[in-house]
C-alpha cells in the first residue's frame, strides 16, 4: 500500500472535514476529548512514572480515537468506548510506537539541554530564574535549543502521524507503519505545512476566549488526522465504500474487523 500525493490545498480540506466531522456528533466529541485530557492530565500528576506512561499510551489512545473516527464515518455515530480500542487490539504494537516516541522525546529533551549549556540545565532542572541582565545573554542559548529541538521533532512526528492508523487498520509492523508514515509525510511535505500552520492559527483564536475555543480545536484536530490517512492512504477505497449503501457499508465494516 502507497501513499498518494496530494495537493497543499488539501492540508486546509483536511481541517475543514475535521470540523464536518466534529457536527455529526459534537456532544460525543466533547465527552471523549474530555476524558482523554483527563486520563492525560492524571497520568501527568503521577510523579517520576506517570508522564512516562502517558507518552507511552498515546498511540494507544489515538489508535481508538481513529477507530471512532471510521465508526462515525460509516454509520453516523460515534461512541466513548472506542477510546479504548488499542487496549483490545494491537496493543504490543501501539505500545512499541509509542516506547520509540517516548526515546525520541527524551533524545530531544537531551540535545536541547545540551545545545542550551548551562543556563538551560539550571533553568529546566534547579527551577532557577534568571534576572534581566542574565536573561539577556542566555536568550541566544535558549533560543537556539528550542530552534534546534523543533527541527528533530518534525522527523520523530512525521513517523508517528498515521504510524497507529496504519497498525490498527492496515495491521503493519510498528516499524514498517513508522517508515511509512515518515515518508508518507514527507511525500504531502507542503499540504502538511498549511496543515500545520492553518491549525495553529486556529489554536491561537481558540485560546483567545478563556480557552473555550479548544471544545472545538481538540475534536477537529483529532478528526483531521483521520481525514489526512483516508485522503493519502485510502482515497478511492473510501469513496467506493461511501458510495455503497448504508447496509453493504457496515457489513464491510464488519468484515474488516473481523479480519
Amino acid at each position: 500500500m502507497e501513499a498518494r500525493h496530494v495537493r497543499g490545498k488539501q492540508g486546509l480540506q483536511w481541517i475543514l472535514s475535521g470540523f464536518y466531522f466534529f457536527r455529526m456528533a459534537p456532544l460525543n466529541w466533547i465527552l471523549l476529548c474530555f476524558t482523554y485530557l483527563l486520563i492525560g492530565t492524571t497520568l501527568g500528576l503521577v510523579p517520576y512514572l506517570g508522564g512516562f506512561v502517558g507518552i507511552l499510551t498515546v498511540p494507544v489512545f489515538v489508535a481508538g480515537i481513529m477507530v471512532g473516527c471510521r465508526q462515525l464515518d460509516l454509520s453516523g455515530k460515534l461512541e466513548l468506548e472506542y477510546l479504548f480500542y488499542g487496549f483490545k487490539k494491537y496493543t504490543s504494537s501501539l505500545i512499541t510506537i509509542g516506547g520509540i516516541y517516548l526515546v525520541g522525546d527524551i533524545l530531544i529533551t537531551g540535545f536541547f539541554m545540551l545545545r542550551g549549556g548551562d543556563a538551560v540545565v539550571d533553568m529546566w532542572l534547579h527551577g532557577k530564574r534568571f534576572d534581566e541582565t542574565e536573561l539577556a545573554g542566555v536568550a541566544n542559548d535558549i533560543l537556539s535549543a528550542t530552534l534546534f529541538s523543533l527541527l528533530l521533532s518534525i522527523p520523530l512526528l512525521m513517523a508517528i502521524w498515521f504510524a497507529p492508523m496504519l497498525v490498527i487498520f492496515e495491521q503493519m509492523p510498528p516499524f514498517i507503519a513508522l517508515r511509512k508514515s515518515f515518508f508518507a509525510c514527507l511525500k504531502n511535505f507542503f499540504a502538511f505545512q498549511v496543515y500545520a500552520v492553518t491549525l495553529l492559527i486556529l489554536g491561537i483564536l481558540a485560546a483567545i476566549p478563556y480557552g473555550l475555543g479548544f471544545i472545538v480545536w481538540f475534536p477537529v484536530a483529532f478528526a483531521s488526522v483521520y481525514v489526512s490517512y483516508k485522503d493519502i492512504f485510502h482515497h478511492e477505497q473510501e469513496e467506493d465504500i461511501q458510495s455503497m449503501p448504508e447496509g453493504d457499508a457496515e457489513e464491510s465494516e464488519n468484515k474488516e474487523e473481523a479480519n
